[in-house]
């Protein structure tokens, strides 16, 4: 009697207990299928490489003795959906069970159990053994009714159960939770920016497969692949950061930079997307790190938070708020994406990096996303389903249960706040303290209005005007609003004007 185990694309996890005996009578499919290439337009580089990495994953398996059956997308037997290629798998009787790990999104996860359901042949489902923290989690640490939830709270909760950078007395080891206020710099040059490592993976072979499918993407790669495709490289990455990146990451985490697109970040939510790493071994390298002397505190908690707190609280979040808000739309935003969305065409020297940048690599760092392409998405009342759409093809990282609540919920503030305690908008100040690009701009940063104005300026003060009455019980925008609102009208209507005519020509800024 024999058993199917079904692989996802962003399950390529060789610690995973299924992989650590070989047994004969399993048999473990991986499928290329375009129910997940076509869902929505991705980036040309995330399709590629997660192919690389499930092709690779199989070879590894194979070597190691067991048992692998692999379906291309161009296999003319292929039912281009998960759950049919399934159904052909098991109705040739072969197979007395078959069992599938837990989908990270919804949406595979509904579908699988439904199919599970339906299906005569007995199937169960186990866990990925990836995340730290339980799906319920959330529902567990905030009362019934919450309304607002609180990463610090999660976050501090995560460090105390898995006790990372804790002393014995049960406080964190610096005395301070949270060391933020050490890591908003802007880059002053005093270091110099390390070049970021790259795998040469020949990619050429898939992109052609791509091509005779007609898949549709954006975004641009070449023949070969700069992404890390398996553990081995994986591994290779997260040295390489920790060696050379970590201990000034802190620092200039919020750091922009005119043409360098990486910065000291990390770059490994790709590989602990695809699981090729565990968030475990990450989160030790970097307080290993701390520990020998070779990065301060800051610079250590810093990047931790990223992974145990905000990478894992962003998944509980998702599991305990979708779908149920996936449509909301708190400010009633219905403006299309420019369409320079599509190719970084823009006079606006931030948005234009940060776009061309993503075209180019599928990667922007965290205030790229949130308070350049982010908020002046927000900022220009654009369809928090547009702006999702864009973010979860473009990145390479960018998987559902990991980009729908940074996008629609902290980026967008589109369900009003459970997620983020105020909207993340900024005016060009912003962007010229954090970064340089504004000395490149075409635009004048410290223009309000004026046909040369910053175009962040008047949308910025647009947006406040408004949305004021939905912003007032917020406390934290409750000095930008007393601002507003002492402000004479005739300055407050030469500004909104500003902004509207800005917003009527939005395709040419």
């Amino acid at each position: 009697m024999k058993e199917l185990r079904l692989i996802l694309g962003d399950q390529l996890n060789s610690q995973h207990s299924w992989f650590q005996q070989h047994e004969p009578h399993i048999d473990y499919v991986l499928m290329e299928v375009r129910s997940e290439t076509d869902y929505c337009q991705h980036h040309i580089q995330k399709v590629v490489g997660i192919f690389l990495a499930m092709r690779d994953f199989a070879q590894v398996l194979s070597d190691a003795g067991h048992n692998v059956i692999y379906i291309s997308l161009d296999d003319p037997g292929n039912q281009q959906s998960i759950c049919a290629n399934l159904a052909k798998l098991l109705a040739n009787k072969t197979y007395h069970t078959w069992s599938w790990q837990q989908p990270d999104e919804y949406r595979l996860a509904q579908a699988l159990q439904g199919f599970a359901n339906n299906e005569i042949t007995p199937s169960y489902c186990v866990s990925t053994e990836h995340f730290l923290a339980d799906q319920s989690v959330v529902a567990k640490l905030f009362k019934p009714g919450t309304q607002h939830f609180l990463m610090e709270t999660f976050y501090r909760h995560m460090r105390k159960r898995e006790h990372v950078l804790m002393a014995a007395n049960g406080k964190p080891v610096s005395g301070k939770w949270n060391h933020d206020a050490a890591n908003r710099a802007a880059y002053d040059g005093a270091v110099p920016i390390p070049e970021p490592l790259s795998f040469a993976n020949k990619c050429q072979h898939i992109v052609d497969m791509l091509q005779r499918c007609h898949v549709k993407t954006i975004g641009e790669v070449s023949g070969t692949l700069d992404w890390p495709i398996n553990r081995t490289q994986a591994l290779q990455l997260l040295n390489d950061f920790i060696s050379h990146q970590l201990v000034h990451f802190g620092r200039y985490q919020d750091a922009l930079v005119d043409g360098q697109g990486t910065l000291f970040h990390s770059r490994l939510s790709f590989a602990l997307n695809l699981k090729l790493l565990s968030p475990r071994e990450v989160i030790q390298a970097a307080e290993h790190a701390w520990l020998q002397g070779q990065v301060d505190i800051a610079a250590c908690e810093g990047f931790i938070r990223q992974i145990l707190g905000w990478r894992e609280y962003m998944r509980c979040l998702y599991w305990h708020l979708y779908p149920g808000m996936s449509e909301s739309n708190h400010f009633a935003h219905h403006n299309a994406l420019p369409s320079w969305f599509w190719t970084g065409d823009t006079q606006m020297r931030c948005l234009s990096q940060a776009i061309k940048q993503s075209l180019a690599t599928g990667y922007a760092h965290h205030i790229q996303r949130l308070m350049v392409t982010g908020n002046f998405a927000l900022l220009a009342g654009v369809s928090p389903s547009a702006v999702n759409e864009w973010y979860l093809g473009i990145y390479v990282d960018a998987f559902e249960w990991v980009q729908w609540p940074n996008t629609h919920g902290m980026s967008q503030y589109a369900e009003g706040g459970r997620i983020a305690t105020k909207p993340y908008v900024a005016s060009g100040a912003y962007i010229h303290r954090q970064g340089d690009h504004c000395r490149h701009c075409h635009y004048d940063v410290k223009a309000k209005s004026g046909n040369n104005s910053c175009p962040l300026n008047s949308f910025y003060w647009h947006f406040i005007d408004r949305h004021f009455d939905l912003l007032r019980p917020n406390h934290r925008m409750a000095i930008v609003l007393k601002n507003w609102q002492q402000r004479k009208p005739e300055d407050k209507q030469v500004v909104i004007k500003q902004a509207e005519q800005y917003l009527r020509n939005i395709n040419q800024l």
